[in-house]
């Protein structure tokens, strides 16, 4: 499945969803909930995520072989430094080879420090490039002590993450080439709220990729979309958040009028001209599935 859903990345047009594991034994009520979207057919895959701002959450690797196999359709499974050693890391990539889960978004990880677990230390081996450099070794069909793995597995395809905002759009090219030439597939901006934004790192991701001369040439960029529904998250996200770029048209849009729906309009208008910018996008809606019926259609 996976070879379809980056054929689709790199040859069409590529839609993917965001599914974050609560705090619970089950998944099954998130998977009801994506199974029954209108819009269900529109999306090519969907990502898990791993324990983000590492909070105690079901496992990303048990979530994402379990959302293969109910949604048939490929995921991509995060996994964060953060958590586990080379050791650990490899193992999981071991065990998802097995049940096909071969798609894996490479994190560093959110600061240990904001668990809202007692005592929690970060593990930090490296950064994402480590892991994906990991994947690299994988698919030469050794470990990353340079041993072989026998069967060698089937190959694996790394995706990193991105900020979609800087002053000095060559800071986001440095972090870019790292992960491109330890693999990435794509890369996944944070939140795009703004179309010429959009255009501008797309430009810059282009002049990047096409630096190179093999295969990694063909790496995408994914716009990230967000659809923020109150002005509680716009102002957080404009002021508290790093790395994204939230324009001051939103924030007033929702200061003349605080409604859910406001903002799905918003959304619903930024989405599309992302999409004729560059039709690869990847939806985050923190388990709010249903607002992707009322934008992608």
């Amino acid at each position: 499945m996976i070879e379809h859903l980056v054929d689709r990345l790199q040859n069409d047009k590529y839609i993917t969803l965001e599914i974050t594991p609560t705090k619970s034994p089950t998944i099954e009520p998130l998977i009801s909930q994506i199974s029954s979207l209108k819009s269900f057919n529109d999306l090519c895959g969907f990502t898990v995520t791993d324990n983000p701002l590492a909070k105690l959450k079901y496992s990303s690797t048990l979530a994402a072989v379990k959302c293969e196999k109910e949604l048939k359709k490929p995921i991509i499974c995060t996994i964060s430094m953060r958590d586990k050693n080379k050791l650990a890391l490899q193992s999981e990539l071991l065990g998802l080879n097995e049940f096909d889960v071969r798609g894996v978004l490479a994190l560093t990880g959110d600061p240990a420090k904001l668990s809202d677990q007692p005592n929690v230390k970060g593990v930090f081996e490296g950064n994402s490039v480590e892991l994906l450099r990991m994947i690299q070794f994988f698919n030469a069909g050794v470990d990353f002590s340079g041993k072989p793995i026998k069967p060698a597995p089937k190959k694996i395809f790394g995706f990193g993450v991105s900020d979609s905002f800087s002053k000095d759009i060559s800071r986001l090219q440095k972090k870019w080439r790292a992960k491109i030439e330890n693999g990435a597939t794509g890369i996944i901006t944070q939140p795009i709220f703004d179309a010429k934004l959009g255009t501008a790192l797309l430009d810059a991701f282009s002049e990047v990729a096409n630096s190179f001369s093999d295969e990694r040439k063909n790496a995408k960029l994914i716009f990230g979309v967000f659809p923020i529904t109150s002005l509680k998250t716009a102002q957080f996200l404009y002021s508290h958040v790093p790395g994204i770029y939230v324009p001051q048209s939103y924030i007033d849009a929702l200061l003349k009028e605080d409604k859910p729906e406001i903002g799905v309009e918003i959304t619903k208008k930024v989405y599309n001209e992302l999409f004729n910018i560059n039709p690869k996008i990847h939806f985050m809606t923190a388990n709010k599935f249903a607002v992707i019926d009322e934008i992608i259609n």
